[in-house]
């Protein structure tokens, strides 16, 4: 039984990072969703994505991406699983 406040954190945080590490995925609390979709439809998905998670209640952003040689955007976007 933990003594103190910061025991029970700190045992908290070690299973996180255990459990993170098992499924892995990064221990940063983000959930993360990757798309290839051709130019148009790409941007459409990411506005929907914000839309549907505003930057300001889920820290949500376009990650990473990149042109693929056939023209089409591979991306991923992140975002807080929940917002208060």
């Amino acid at each position: 039984m933990a003594d103190r406040p910061r025991d029970l954190a700190e045992r908290m945080a070690r299973r996180r990072k255990q459990a993170a590490r098992t499924a892995g995925t990064p221990a940063d609390g983000y959930l993360r969703e990757s798309f290839t979709l051709p130019r148009a439809a790409a941007r459409a998905r990411a506005q929907a994505f914000f839309a549907r998670y505003p930057k300001a209640g889920y820290m949500s952003e376009v990650e990473t991406w990149r042109e693929l040689p056939g023209g089409d955007i591979e991306f991923t976007m992140r975002r807080l699983p929940s917002a208060d």
